[in-house]
């Protein structure tokens, strides 16, 4: 009698680990039967990193809590995932985009740019054309500051290009806000405004309306610079939401700045790009928090100004933390010295601060046309 076969497990192909990286237990699949972490490893096969993307993309769960805790301490989270502790936390990719897609709807809240309502560009007070024509003490004053000021600005709006037309509209629109604003003092003073000829006039209404596409560019533009040129706050609030586009763009290319870096340090490209995905999630948490202060602190100014010039010292401290974490990272993951971690650490930070300020400022340029 032939004896009975004895069970054998599945097979393990070649490649395939006879252990779980994250517990430890001996597999008999391609899941772990004890913590349920999948047995292939994503930074190996570019298919498999693609995969676990799309694989129940937005089922976060308490894995997130984690996964952020352990992401605030710097390296301790990428290098769990490269050692192959997956299980406990969010996939990198996954958890960048989502960091990424909130801190661009946020960004997009504190920016204050954008289309008036009636679509005639920012709606200036006469007040806050020139506050020198509200100090001056007399109607000849007042009238040596109107025709210094409009000379000034029709020079300016002769000087414009043809394409950029439309902008003369709003410059047209600013002359007859200082007109407006000239009278209202001279009536202030006990005077009389002089009739002014029709050729002073804003010429407005003898402009076309933009009928091309740039421009119609160009007249967004020259609004949103007029906004500000009255509040120079929007601009650093512009620029803090186009940073996390500008993070999106540049992730990969922070990955091959790595592993020019570190060539021969044995790792593949899908482990730099680990490594610059979870940098970039705590820099889209860091950015977050940066518009969160900005936020409140605004808020607070009128209100209690020593809470808001103490959010300004936390915002300037998470600035400063910035590339301090990146460098503890970079040292904690990589396992070099100080010196070699440092001279790599500055080199990639040259070379991705330029790039970094450039798409910034591309994706800012695009912010103020398209908002």
């Amino acid at each position: 009698m032939l004896p009975l076969p004895t069970p054998r497990h599945h097979a393990v192909h070649e490649g395939h680990p006879r252990a779980c990286a994250n517990c430890s237990t001996e597999l008999h699949g391609e899941y772990c039967h004890h913590c349920g972490q999948h047995a292939h490893n994503p930074v190996r096969s570019f298919a498999h990193a693609v995969e676990e993307v799309f694989e129940s993309f937005w089922h976060l769960d308490g894995r997130i809590f984690l996964t952020l805790r352990r992401l605030l301490v710097p390296g301790r989270l990428a290098l769990d995932y490269l050692q192959g502790r997956r299980a406990p936390y969010v996939a990198p990719m996954r958890l960048f985009v989502v960091l990424c897609v909130l801190t661009f709807f946020v960004g997009r809240l504190v920016i204050h740019l954008g289309d008036e309502p009636d679509g005639q560009g920012p709606n200036l007070s006469v007040e806050a054309i020139d506050r020198s024509l509200e100090e001056a003490t007399t109607v000849e004053e007042v009238e040596r500051i109107r025709s210094q000021r409009v000379a000034d600005l029709e020079e300016a709006r002769e000087a414009l290009p043809p394409y950029l037309e439309p902008a003369r509209v709003g410059m047209d629109r600013t002359i007859a806000g200082l007109h407006a604003q000239a009278d209202a003092r001279v009536r202030a003073l006990g005077g009389t405004p002089a009739p002014r000829p029709a050729q002073a006039t804003p010429q407005a209404e003898t402009r076309r309306e933009p009928s091309t596409w740039i421009e119609r560019i160009g007249a967004r533009m020259a609004r949103n610079a007029e906004r500000l040129q009255d509040d120079p706050d929007l601009l650093t609030n512009a620029f803090l939401g186009s940073v996390p586009t500008a993070l999106f763009l540049l992730v990969p290319v922070f990955a091959l700045l790595l592993k020019l870096a570190y060539l021969g340090s044995g790792r593949v490209y899908l482990e730099h790009l680990v490594v610059a995905l979870y940098s970039h999630a705590f820099l889209c948490l860091a950015l977050l928090g940066e518009m969160l202060l900005s936020l409140l602190a605004d808020w607070t100014s009128t209100f209690v100004p020593l809470v808001a010039a103490g959010m300004g010292m936390v915002a300037l401290a998470l600035w400063l933390w910035m590339p301090t974490y990146l460098l503890l990272m970079q040292k904690r993951v990589y396992g070099d010295g100080w010196v070699a971690t440092l001279l790599r650490f500055g080199a990639i930070g040259t070379v991705y601060s330029v790039m970094m300020l450039l798409a910034a400022v591309v994706v800012l340029l695009l912010s103020l046309v398209r908002l």
